[in-house]
């Protein structure tokens, strides 16, 4: 099942409606570089309530999307991590490497402005 895109002003917003798969997560990947690219994006927000587990794949792919998008100039913040993923993953000894979380979409919208504010005011892109 495809992830729905929507663009907010100069934002994306990936919400993941159901488990994915490897393929669609890497799927996932390649379509939030290409509109990244295409709609000139400057931040990104993946939400992922609806996980109720990210596994080592999961979380290296989002990993490489983060890095992938900052490569591109946009920011990546991940949304809704419920507490029980949360917990396992520290039990696992999974990471979301430098990657900012935020309880919900509220929350997720402005750390990422607060992000690219800093950026802008420290010199970055």
């Amino acid at each position: 099942m495809p992830v729905p895109i929507l663009k907010q002003g100069e934002y994306l917003i990936a919400s993941i409606q159901s488990t994915l798969s490897d393929v669609e997560l890497v799927q996932l990947q390649r379509e939030l570089v290409e509109r990244v690219k295409r709609l000139r994006s400057r931040g990104v927000i993946v939400d992922v309530t609806v996980m109720d587990v990210l596994d080592s794949f999961a979380c290296r792919t989002l990993r490489t999307i983060a890095d992938m998008l900052t490569l591109c100039g946009a920011e990546t913040v991940i949304v809704g991590i419920a507490p029980e993923v949360a917990f396992a993953m520290v039990q696992m000894g999974l990471t979301l490497g430098n990657i900012p979380a935020a309880l919900d979409l509220e929350d997720g919208l402005t750390l990422l402005e607060k992000r690219l504010e800093r950026r802008k005011k420290y010199g970055g892109a």
